[in-house]
């Protein structure tokens, strides 16, 4: 039986497949901050410093629910990143979330429009980890 969220509940019992979220950020703070965020919601959690280590996770681990990215980094920025996930026929489907200290309004709207579920500004709070659960696929 599917629940009102759809066949995977987020931190539910030990019948449930735990979700798996790939986080993306250059500052290992954030990292932190983010994954223990994430976990204490009984979020699988793997952590990345970049973009272009994010594709190469991706690429051998298909089973990410969810990704969750800084906007500004080097190399390759979220937006940049959520792009290329969304132009892939592989990845497409998995949401990924946008999180940046600046409140930029046609920043946050340009990554909604090319297909962010959500825009978190930093720094991330429990309650806007809650609110993940419901962006799940």
């Amino acid at each position: 039986m599917l629940s009102p969220r759809g066949p995977k509940a987020c931190g539910g019992g030990a019948a449930d497949r735990q979700i798996h979220v790939l986080a993306v950020d250059d500052s290992s703070v954030d990292r932190a901050v983010i994954a223990r965020l994430l976990r204490s919601s009984k979020y699988r959690v793997t952590t990345v410093d970049s973009g272009k280590k994010a594709l190469e996770l991706l690429g051998l681990e298909p089973n990410v629910n969810m990704i969750i990215t800084d906007y500004w980094m080097p190399e390759m920025t979220g937006y940049e990143l959520l792009k290329i996930v969304k132009e892939s026929s592989e990845l497409r489907e998995i949401p990924v979330v946008i999180m940046s200290s600046e409140n930029v309004p046609n920043r946050i709207n340009r990554c909604l429009e090319e297909g962010a579920e959500d825009f978190l500004l930093k720094p991330v709070r429990p309650s806007d980890v809650a609110r993940l659960c419901n962006r799940m696929r």
